[in-house]
């Protein structure tokens, strides 16, 4: 106890000298500070809508409670039907993004490190970040018009032989459009944090690794690739938490009904039922356990990356 006493008056006084030598920084600090609050912090009371029968006119304090307990929207959502449909869609195009999206701009990373041309070196790189400043709305006008019957597709398979079709009615070429489309639009731009680790690589590593006969490959693996590890298990760990919140806006500009079976996922549901439906009790319990799930699984992905490779966010 005495010990605890020591330390946060060591804190406080560290503070107050702190305090002293850079008050104006403190002091900008504050409209930051407060929009955070009232824009991120005082909302948080909406929450209680999920555990609610919400009445717009009756507001969220004056709602009742949809149960004795609050949980009744949870228990609806989680034993409907929509549910394993919508979890299986989220699931599988979350975990096809993650396996080919997450080690694409690692693997472009690896392969601009090894040019050595530096004016090429520039031209690819700038030509990988450009799709990134495409608006979404753009992107997805984009493919309608290359993936319709008469579009570039469409043309392709009637040169093959092939009738054309849609390929964004068809319920099984859905998910590869979405994770492939998103792979091309942020490769280039995600690419650049692992530039920056690889910038920050000891270059006396790749002497020695030369003295010891090492070529390029042998580089890149025992000399590069663990140079970015950390970068890429502390970018792994913050992926989680978005692993049940995939490209929502993106679906909804692509998705059709002839695709829900493939296309529909958490956040179209919850902006079906909720933006449009007026249901905002039920999408908000939807949304909050989507949170919740997200939350605990970037805290269990830490634990078992501290655990494995004592890397992790804290």
């Amino acid at each position: 106890m005495l010990t605890q006493q020591k330390q946060a008056v060591s804190v406080m006084t560290r503070f107050k000298k702190d305090w002293k030598q850079h008050w104006i920084a403190y002091l900008m600090l504050i409209p930051a500070i407060v929009l955070l609050f009232i824009f991120h912090y005082i909302p948080i009371y909406g929450i209680t809508i999920a555990f609610k029968d919400y009445k717009p006119r009756r507001g969220i304090l004056g709602s009742d409670w949809a149960d004795m307990y609050g949980f009744e929207h949870f228990i609806r959502f989680f034993t409907g039907a929509h549910f394993p449909v919508l979890l299986r869609n989220t699931l599988t195009i979350s975990i096809y993004s993650m396996v080919v999206g997450f080690p694409a701009p690692i693997l472009l990373a690896l392969l601009l490190n090894e040019v050595r041309h530096q004016k090429y070196k520039k031209v690819v790189q700038t030509i990988s970040y450009m799709p990134y400043f495409i608006s979404t709305v753009v992107i997805c006008g984009m493919l309608k018009s290359f993936l319709a019957y008469d579009g570039l597709a469409g043309a392709l398979m009637t040169m093959l032989g092939i009738e054309p079709y849609s390929l964004l009615s068809a319920p099984e070429a859905f998910p590869s459009i979405l994770v492939w489309s998103d792979v091309w639009q942020g490769i280039g731009w995600n690419s650049i944090i692992y530039m920056s680790a690889l910038s920050s690589i000891d270059q006396q590593l790749y002497e020695a690794a030369r003295i010891d006969g090492c070529n390029r490959l042998r580089q890149a693996w025992h000399v590069t690739l663990p140079g970015i590890v950390p970068t890429i298990i502390v970018l792994l760990i913050l992926s989680m938490g978005s692993l049940l919140s995939v490209s929502t806006d993106k679906i909804l500009l692509l998705y059709t009904p002839l695709t829900y079976e493939t296309a529909d996922v958490f956040g179209t549901y919850t902006y079906r039922l909720g933006i449009k439906g007026g249901k905002y009790d039920f999408t908000a319990a939807v949304g909050l356990a989507e949170t919740v799930v997200n939350f605990l699984m970037v805290i269990l992905f830490n634990w078992i990356s501290k655990k494995t490779t004592e890397q992790s966010l804290w």
